[in-house]
């Protein structure tokens, strides 16, 4: 299709994906980079260049469904199983994911920690891609939603994956070094060192080295790195 028929009008090419043309979530910059295939660039050519035919691939951070809708249709991999912690992201996932006929991908809402809790309370903001745990951040909060927290480890046994993709907003310093990384043949990563400072960037990578993986420069661009297996 040339995006131009009347199937494609309401909706977005990127990279071959349909994006639909949701104002709630599609504005913006985000738009821009969409059109322009610039939208997670790095984080997409690195999941590109190492999720391999049959992989079992774990995401957290699900975002709008773009990386998961790209592995799932673009990669050959078995499964990919997604954890978004924002409720208010699920049900356009779930039109990502039908616009482009994704049928070997799962998305839970909850949030993953060392070990399982009580729900969290996650605010929803206007601008839906601000909400966050964080009750005092900038944005007015239209709705609060109880989030279900689920054990790391339990979901990595469950999962079995063989690669990770992670982009968790900062959280990555804290989850990361809960799980056990050994099953694991690559990981992609999107660091947040604004947040997490050198100390959990140095976490982070602690995490993967007791997993086995190493840093993977070919695969790697700024905040976005890559560690793998026997490269």
């Amino acid at each position: 299709m040339d995006g131009t028929g009347e199937e494609d009008r309401g909706y977005l090419r990127s990279r071959g994906l349909r994006i639909p043309k949701d104002p709630r979530f599609v504005t913006g910059r985000t738009r821009r980079n969409l059109r322009s295939d610039a939208y997670e660039k790095r984080e997409s050519d690195a999941v590109l260049r190492v999720v391999r035919p049959g992989d079992r691939v774990l995401e957290l951070g699900a975002g709008i469904g773009y990386m998961s809708a790209l592995i799932a249709t673009r990669t050959a991999a078995a499964h990919v199983t997604s954890f978004e912690a924002n409720p208010a992201l699920i049900p356009f996932i779930a039109q990502v994911h039908r616009a482009n006929e994704v049928r070997n991908a799962t998305v839970h809402n909850a949030l993953l920690a060392p070990g399982a809790g009580r729900p969290r309370p996650f605010h929803i903001r206007e601008d839906f891609l601000a909400s966050s745990l964080d009750a005092e951040a900038a944005g007015g909060v239209v709705e609060t939603a109880e989030v279900e927290v689920r054990a790391l480890s339990d979901v990595l046994d469950e999962v079995r994956p063989d690669v990770l993709v992670c982009d968790i907003e900062g959280a990555e310093a804290e989850v990361l070094p809960a799980g056990d990384w050994s099953g694991l043949r690559a990981a992609v990563i999107e660091l947040h060192p604004q947040w997490i400072g050198q100390a959990g960037v140095q976490a982070v990578f602690d995490a993967m080295q007791r997993g086995g993986l190493t840093y993977f420069p070919r695969a790697s661009q700024a905040k976005v790195v890559t560690f793998a297996r026997g490269w």
